[in-house]
């Protein structure tokens, strides 16, 4: 299998968040009135600029997903149910139960962190699992299936886990939880949908016109960038609207970065383990592992801004996602490769 190496801006993903998280502080500072400027750019409560940002950020992953390997994973039923649960039920809940244990007394950052995990991953796990030699089209396969399912269940997940979880347990004291389940999934087809549907487009319009060889090693490539670039102006704008946090900012940074690193770790290793224990081989296990322990920030952080505002507590929180996921997973990569060499060689 050939090894794919991160570009610059994905290998040093976290170094760039940090600086877009200073540059916005300064911004901030320097044009107090930048509120002012966004607001005039805005219709109801978006912001077209970075409703645009968001829609591109998601774009290229949702181009580049293999939909029509989808079928591959169905030659496993017992290991694609096994993903499918530790995607769509371990994930969300193991989340939702680190939020509210560790953030009780932050309701409105708890409530990012849970947006977060309930996103599921459609991008950067294929990164995680080509560097650590997992199986591609298991990967490509339980992508496309996450991509479907967020579509169709993630307006859902928000309306079952905060609208009426939190309400129930009265954990939403001070912050809006009444997210309507219509507004919820006009939000998703916004920012999830349209890129979608661009994406889809795009890929099987070039298969047509170009052949899948020009868009896999031409069209692909070039589209890339954006993601990250969309994401990192976000965190820019975010920030410029939050100076007066600057003083707070590691100790929010801190508190919201905790559950997170606890779920990507626990995560991916009960995964990994549980998947050798039911004796699937290494490629499979990683791409399985990957899968579960990823997450799918650029929507959380869209949803977030779209329902509570882009100066919310809650849309702060999902920014700090890519900021503690990028240099956990890369270092579960090299994980992966010492569990190969120590576990699956003494099997074999």
């Amino acid at each position: 299998m050939e090894k794919r190496r991160l570009g610059l801006i994905e290998k040093y993903l976290t170094f760039w968040i940090f600086l877009a998280i200073v540059l916005g502080i300064a911004l901030g500072y320097v044009y107090p009135d930048i509120s002012a400027i966004l607001a005039a750019m805005s219709v109801d409560t978006t912001s077209i600029p970075i409703a645009i940002g968001l829609i591109l950020m998601m774009y290229p992953p949702l181009a580049k997903v293999k939909y029509e390997e989808m079928g591959k994973v169905f030659r496993n039923l017992k290991l694609l149910g096994f993903s499918l649960t530790q995607n769509w039920i371990v994930g969300p809940v193991v989340m939702f139960l680190l939020a509210i244990a560790l953030l009780r007394d932050m309701p409105a950052f708890m409530m990012g962190v849970i947006l977060v995990g309930l996103a599921r991953c459609i991008a950067m796990v294929i990164v995680w699992n080509e560097l650590a030699e997992g199986d591609r089209e298991l990967a490509v396969g339980l992508v496309a299936f996450n991509a479907i399912f967020q579509i169709l269940f993630y307006a859902v997940y928000i309306y079952i886990f905060i609208t009426l979880a939190l309400t129930n347990l009265g954990l939403a004291e001070g912050v809006n939880a009444e997210v309507s389940i219509v507004d919820a999934a006009k939000t998703v087809f916004i920012y999830l949908g349209i890129p979608f549907i661009g994406g889809v487009v795009t890929r099987y319009a070039s298969f047509r016109l170009k052949g899948r060889e020009w868009f896999e090693n031409v069209l692909a490539p070039k589209i890339s960038p954006i993601t990250p670039v969309a994401l990192l102006f976000t965190i820019v704008v975010m920030f410029s609207l939050k100076g007066e946090y600057i003083v707070e900012l590691p100790y929010n940074v801190l508190r919201v970065a905790i559950p997170l690193a606890l779920y990507f770790l626990i995560m991916w290793f009960a995964t990994f383990f549980i998947a050798y224990k039911l004796g699937v081989d290494y490629p499979k296990t990683t791409a399985v592992a990957f899968t579960a322990a990823s997450n799918d920030f650029e929507l959380a952080i869209a949803v977030a801004i779209a329902i509570w505002g882009i100066q919310s507590d809650q849309a702060f929180a999902t920014v700090i996602g890519p900021l503690i996921e990028v240099p956990v997973l890369i270092s579960l990569v090299n994980v992966a490769l010492k569990l190969r060499a120590k576990l699956y060689a003494a099997r074999s």
